[in-house]
Order: structure tokens, then C-alpha cells, then sequence
């Protein structure tokens, strides 16, 4: 399989030259505030998934951006809300540890609208921790012309904290060389922590299993993309075409017939668009094939939540 990903056969890290900086950048903020948007357009690449469905991202992805005088890490965290579930906690916990384990703090917010007790909550998170914290007024494509008012709602917040607050879209690309200069100026001097041509440190089994759960949260209705999870259960590879066979999990017989649909059609335009998807990142041609397993109540079961990939990260 080409590899895009440069995820198999690590070359050596190299040593870093004088005053090159490091570090690890987390971003948070409250779910649909478009972290993973963000991520994928400072990176260059597409590998978090992405929705209008609220909290899409379930898996801490490490995004990482190399040039010739710096290495940054984007940690890319779940959104911070109430959990009502096993995994809700786990998403949740692991967002919270990213706060502790990283270097800056980049939190994201969403300008369009007015800030909320969420972002209340959050900042309190933030507040008493002794590390660098930029606020992203993302979604600045889509402010009213009197946008002031929403502006002041965020700044009010966090007027008492000296944090720099800058305006970006990540939709757009707007602010995000001004965005990345603040991060840069707030790293230490410090080693390449991965080789300089890898982009993200997930498996490519994993970002396969994410762009078919991104197309099931586009395609599928409400009550379904919260129920979802992938298990690659087997990749088969020749010269010509790489063969994938997933497993989509649902927690319930009803929601099998609507992710195979009316003779299969949904099952179909999922699996016709994630191959696309797939096909950008090996570089080569792909045969998908996937299939429909209920799993009853498996958000609560903390046996199929790690054979999911769902577990509470150190």
C-alpha cells in the first residue's frame, strides 16, 4: 500500500538545528466549534474527520506540522460537554487530560454566535493553568456585519487573563498565518519529536475507519451517528488495489436498516463516498466493502469500547 501517511518504516528523527522550537498545541473547545477543521487546514491535509454534527471527534488525533524552524503538534481533542453516556465520559476525560499534557493551549471558539455557558466553563478549566492560552474566534466567515457585540461576548470572558484573542476561519484560511506565528512565539527551543514527513502519528486503519464514520454522520439521520462505531476487520493488499473490509456497529436493529436503507441504497452512497475518501489517502485504487453488526448498548460496554478504540488515554 502506498503509504501517504509515512506510518510504516519511521525513518530516524533527526537532530534539530540551533533555536528550533517544539511543542505540543492543544486545541479544545466546546463540540461543532470546527477544531478539526482547523487542524486539517494548518496541517496542509485532510486527517480528522469532519461534521455538522456535533461532537464528531471521539479519538485524541495528534496533527503534526513541520518546517525548517519549528515542529508543532496539534493535539486535536474532543469537545468538552456533558457526557450522558460511558463513552461520553471517556471523550470528555481525555479532552481534559490534553489540557495537562501539552505545551499551549489553543482554544476555539465559535464567533457566530453569542459565547455560552459552555465557554464559561471551559475558561474556568483554563484559568489556573500555568502554560500559554490563545483564544480562536473561528467561523468569522459566517458573522453578522455587526459582529461587535458577539466579539465583546467572548472578550468579556476573558479580560482578567491577558490572552491573546485572534480572529480566524478555518473554513476560509483567514487569520490562520497570524494564528500560527502566536503559537510559534510561545514554543520553547526544543528536538524534533517526529520525523519531519509525518503528518499525523494515528495507523492508517484508523483514519480509514474515521472517513467512513465522517460519511455516516453526513449521510445518516439525527439519531444515528452518536450510535456508530467502525472496526476495520481486515485490509488486503496487492500491486493493483488495496481491499478494506469494516464493520459499522449500531446499537440497535432499527438503526441497521437505516444505515443499509431502502435495498441498500444508503449503505451504498456511504461506502461510494468513503472510498473516494479512502483512495486520496493510500494514492491507489480501493475496494471497500462493509457490513452492518448490532451491537446492543456497546457506548456503555467498556469490553467493546476498547475493542473500538475507546479507551481513557494517560
Amino acid at each position: 500500500m502506498t503509504d501517504n501517511l509515512q506510518l510504516t518504516n519511521i525513518p530516524t528523527i533527526p537532530i534539530a538545528p540551533d533555536n528550533f522550537k517544539s511543542g505540543f498545541v492543544g486545541i479544545i473547545g466546546r463540540p461543532n466549534v470546527g477544531k478539526s477543521t482547523l487542524m486539517n487546514q494548518l496541517i496542509g491535509q485532510k486527517i480528522a474527520i469532519t461534521s455538522p454534527v456535533s461532537q464528531t471527534t471521539r479519538n485524541r488525533l495528534r496533527g503534526i506540522l513541520t518546517t525548517e524552524k519549528y515542529q508543532i503538534i496539534f493535539v486535536d481533542t474532543p469537545g468538552i460537554h456533558k457526557p450522558h453516556h460511558t463513552l461520553g465520559k471517556i471523550i470528555v476525560k481525555n479532552a481534559k487530560t490534553a489540557i495537562n499534557s501539552v505545551d499551549v493551549i489553543l482554544l476555539v471558539v465559535d464567533s457566530s454566535v453569542s459565547s455560552g455557558g459552555g465557554d464559561r466553563y471551559i475558561i474556568d478549566l483554563l484559568k489556573t493553568v500555568e502554560k500559554p492560552v490563545i483564544i480562536g474566534l473561528n467561523k468569522t466567515d459566517q458573522q453578522p456585519t455587526d459582529y461587535q457585540a458577539l466579539d465583546e461576548s467572548y472578550s468579556s470572558l476573558i479580560e482578567e487573563y491577558n490572552w491573546p484573542m485572534i480572529k480566524i476561519s478555518a473554513l476560509t484560511g483567514e487569520g490562520l498565518e497570524t494564528l500560527q506565528n502566536l503559537l510559534v512565539d510561545r514554543l520553547e527551543p526544543g528536538p524534533y519529536y517526529y520525523p519531519p514527513d509525518l503528518i499525523t502519528d494515528q495507523p492508517e486503519r484508523f483514519i480509514m475507519a474515521e472517513l467512513i464514520r465522517e460519511q455516516i454522520l453526513q449521510l445518516t439521520r439525527q439519531e444515528i451517528p452518536h450510535s456508530v462505531a467502525i472496526a476495520i476487520e481486515k485490509i488486503e493488499e496487492n500491486p493493483k488495489i488495496t481491499k478494506i473490509f469494516a464493520a459499522i456497529n449500531v446499537e440497535r436493529n432499527s438503526q441497521k436498516g437505516i444505515i443499509i436503507g431502502k435495498k441498500g441504497s444508503m449503505l451504498k452512497a456511504i461506502g461510494t463516498t468513503a472510498r473516494e475518501e479512502i483512495k486520496k489517502l493510500i494514492a491507489g485504487e480501493v475496494y471497500l466493502k462493509l457490513f452492518v453488526k448490532v451491537e446492543p448498548q456497546w457506548r456503555q460496554s467498556n469490553l467493546h469500547l476498547a475493542e473500538f478504540g475507546y479507551r481513557v488515554e494517560d
